[in-house]
């Protein structure tokens, strides 16, 4: 059974920074993308940021670019965002996600965690 857990989720003042994890299990994600998401309320789920699960291939939101990292540790088959110079726009439920094709579009993605929520108060 495939999971993926996000944690890391928190309130958090403007400016300051946050790293989410994304735990993945339950198969071989070597040839899938990973990618971050988020959703605020009252808004549709938008693309964040996503990377090759074998290396390569980040790219991200203009809205976070030069703000957010994305990463992973294969050995502990593990997905990371790190959010810095975070804003109050930044306020939103965080999904992790993973697929067979690399894109920024939420539809191929066919595994998706619970999310997280992060609140940034200003």
């Amino acid at each position: 059974q495939v999971q993926l857990v996000e944690s890391g989720g928190r309130l958090v003042q403007a400016g300051g920074s946050l790293r989410l994890s994304c735990a993945a299990s339950g198969r071989t994600f070597s040839n899938y993308a990973m990618g971050w998401f988020r959703q605020a309320p009252g808004k549709e789920r938008e693309f964040v940021a996503r990377i090759r699960w074998s290396g390569g291939s980040e790219y991200y939101a203009d809205s976070v670019k030069g703000r957010f990292t994305i990463s992973r540790d294969n050995a502990k088959n593990t997905v990371y965002l790190q959010m810095n110079s975070l804003k109050p726009e930044d306020t939103a439920v965080y999904y992790c996600a993973a697929g067979g094709v690399v894109t920024s579009s939420p539809g191929p993605y066919t595994y998706w965690g619970q999310g997280t929520q992060v609140t940034v108060s200003s």
